[in-house]
């Protein structure tokens, strides 16, 4: 196997090397990529003395050298990589040595077009476990049981929680199925860009579950750092999730091979829950005009979850 590990690199000075070195612990990554992407930090340095440290390490930029983000970030890491395998980092979080065992037996059968795995939680400091316990405690990010490539999109689809979640820290595709199967990889939406690269590849891609039930990568948790810019966040959860599924619709409604009652679902998810987003009086117009036109967006317990508790506030 020769794998290319993709770390999109902003404003992670601290951490970026033992994302790193968690990487090139293995025999099988031919090199990991590096895109600095427009850091204000000593990010720029220490990629710098990475790739100078260590002969697989491979640093770019953005042409402009500006800030792109994650999702163009990743793209670029693609465009430039050399592997037959891809496989992404953030650079706040490390592998575990079985990030692979599970990928160097799958990948034999050239049938499996990429593999997922779990993810963990690691706590760098005592301030850090204090200060953010509460919102990840020790969960694992994993899928509920292992299931057959063709219920991967609908189980992520459909099931949400009960099927559980996949994580890009803990995927690996084949390159050439990858380029030769999805038009688009990340797109640059502000939110959940994962989820729907991770939806859309599970789409077109047979994805097969290796290491489940333990971690073979770990989120990285670490206390602010006093240099951070706090950017406030004034969008509402529910505007963040009618983004991804305007997404998730316009992409449907172009791809003929999504089977119909898929394409009905997901523009039943978009609408209703634009209705959860909408304000008090438009809200309660939108309810009146599903009622007539498309009644089970109102009705049914999996639509109107997104809008229930906002009716009367």
């Amino acid at each position: 196997m020769r794998i290319s590990v993709i770390i999109p690199v902003c404003n992670a000075e601290a951490c970026v090397t033992n994302a790193v070195e968690s990487a090139l612990q293995f025999e099988e990554v031919y090199e990991v990529i590096l895109i600095e992407d427009g850091s204000y930090d000593q990010s720029l340095r220490v990629c710098r003395d990475l790739e100078q440290k260590y002969e697989r390490v491979r640093l770019f930029q953005h042409s402009d050298l500006r800030n792109h983000g994650v999702s163009e970030s990743r793209n670029l890491g693609i465009e430039k990589s050399c592997g037959d395998f891809i496989a992404f980092l953030n650079a706040r979080n490390h592998y575990l040595p079985n990030r692979f065992d599970a990928e160097k037996e799958l990948f034999e059968n050239s049938k499996v077009d990429g593999v997922y795995g779990a993810l963990g939680v690691h706590y760098h400091s005592k301030k850090a476990k204090d200060k953010y316990h509460h919102l990840y405690k020790n969960r694992l990010i994993t899928v509920c049981e292992k299931c057959r490539p063709e219920s991967v999109f609908t189980g992520q689809l459909t099931l949400g929680s009960l099927f559980g979640q996949l994580n890009v820290n803990t995927l690996t595709l084949r390159k050439e199925v990858l380029i030769k199967k999805m038009k688009y990889f990340f797109k640059p939406i502000p939110f959940y860009a994962d989820t729907d690269f991770l939806l859309r590849a599970s789409f077109y891609l047979n994805l097969y579950p290796g290491i489940i039930s333990s971690p073979i990568a770990m989120r990285g948790i670490y206390e602010p750092e006093r240099t951070s810019i706090i950017i406030p966040d004034e969008m509402s959860p529910a505007s963040k999730k009618v983004g991804l599924w305007k997404e998730l619709h316009e992409w449907a409604c172009k791809e003929n091979s999504v089977p119909e009652e898929i394409k009905v679902h997901i523009r039943r998810m978009y609408h209703s829950l634009r209705i959860g987003d909408a304000s008090f009086l438009r809200k309660w117009r939108m309810i009146i005009k599903y009622l007539i036109v498309d009644d089970t967006i109102i009705r049914a317990d999996i639509y109107n979850s997104n809008f229930r508790e906002s009716l009367f506030r």
